[in-house]
């Protein structure tokens, strides 16, 4: 179980604040049940009421800094998706989505980065489906990233950059 005022990832929604863990009557239900009640970090005005005991959608603890340091260490060795057929590939970038690993976020950010410019070089437009996943893994790395390195999430892009870069010198 959580604890109230941590940090979690909820499904595709990304990170929340667990602000209350809360027994509600359910109709038809016997005795109250377990709610955590999740604030969206980076989505205004939304609030979730989810099952503690929820099996459909996928949650877990935020990272931990090392974790997340470790982690953007670790990119260069994360290899990208090598899937040519687009259906196939944009199933894997949905199931990489819904997952909620960060590792898979930044494989389908490579991936779909990768195959950007190499269309770019044949003179044609990035594809539809990677530009949104690519979209969506980013929001989700980063928003993780922000919250667990205390910093802002416009900045997360520029921090892994240096990163990088001392990691190749």
């Amino acid at each position: 179980m959580f604890e109230k005022g941590g940090y979690i990832v909820y499904g595709t929604t990304g990170v929340c604040l667990v602000e209350e863990i809360t027994g509600m009557k359910m109709k038809g239900a016997s005795g109250e049940k377990l709610y955590y009640v999740l604030r969206p970090c980076f989505q205004k005005g939304n609030t979730i009421f989810t099952p503690v005991d929820n099996s459909k959608i996928a949650m877990r603890a935020v990272m931990n800094k090392a974790e997340a340091e470790a982690l953007v260490e670790r990119i260069p060795e994360i290899e990208e998706l090598t899937e040519t057929d687009d259906k196939e590939r944009e199933r894997l970038y949905k199931e990489a989505i819904k997952s909620g690993k960060p590792g898979e976020w930044i494989r389908i950010i490579k991936t779909s980065y990768l195959r950007s410019r190499k269309r770019e070089a044949e003179g044609k437009r990035a594809t539809t489906v990677d530009d949104r996943y690519f979209h969506t893994a980013e929001e989700h790395l980063y928003a993780e990233l922000a919250v667990v390195l205390g910093m802002e999430k416009d900045d997360v892009r520029q921090y892994i950059g240096q990163k990088i870069e001392l990691l190749e010198v």
